[in-house]
């Protein structure tokens, strides 16, 4: 009778070892890859205040606003902005007119930011990490998408992970996404006020997030 071969303890336990170490470097991988990815949106709340501020100490005019785009930026700033000191329309308009569309040109024209600079072009509208939208518009300019927020302008980024926007949270304001500066609701709820309780975000849901300046 032919004696039945089988795997030793020792084998066994190599083998153990192995697959937690395949499994410790896959999970390390993707933890690296979630922070790398947190501290791309963060930057990018982070690089519009850098556009705004840079280009106001430039021209002493806001992007998007500039009444004088033309003569600060050249023939391809032809469409400007009131000069009301603020910017006008919805941060993720989609409107070629709005000032918050024409931030985007403005800004790239005066080489703060990358990007097209043709109003027309189909990769004009900026998106973030995750392929949502990012823009900025004030807050006294009929801002809507979360109610109760203060400040001179919004900053908002739409498509955001729940556990991503926390993290964001804590980055940039206080760890708490229905309070201070920077705040959350569900992706495509604009107008809800996360101000009177705790949001308590799903990791893997879709959110908005609005930072306050």
């Amino acid at each position: 009778m032919k004696k039945q071969a089988g795997f030793t303890l020792i084998e066994l336990a190599i083998v153990l070892v192995i697959i937690g170490l395949l499994l410790g470097g896959v999970l390390r991988g993707q933890e690296l890859i979630n922070s790398a990815r947190v501290k791309n949106l963060t930057r990018e709340f982070q690089n519009v205040q850098v556009y705004l501020y840079g280009y106001q100490d430039r021209f002493r005019a806001i992007p998007g606003d500039d009444a004088m785009a033309t003569a600060h930026l050249g023939a391809a700033a032809a469409t400007s902005g009131n000069g009301n000191g603020q910017i006008a329309g919805a941060w993720n308009s989609a409107t070629d007119t709005d000032e918050s569309y024409l931030f985007w040109r403005d800004v790239r024209l005066a080489g703060f930011a990358p990007g097209p600079t043709v109003l027309a072009d189909a990769g004009f509208q900026p998106r973030n990490t995750n392929g949502g939208r990012i823009g900025i518009q004030s807050i006294a300019a009929n801002f809507t998408t979360i109610t109760g927020m203060t400040g001179a302008f919004a900053i908002c980024s739409d498509g955001i992970l729940g556990r991503d926007a926390v993290q964001i949270d804590i980055a940039l304001d206080d760890g708490e996404t229905s309070t201070g500066n920077l705040r959350a609701i569900p992706t495509g709820t604009a107008g809800a006020a996360p101000t009177t309780a705790t949001i308590n975000l799903t990791p893997g849901n879709a959110y908005t997030v609005c930072m306050s300046i």
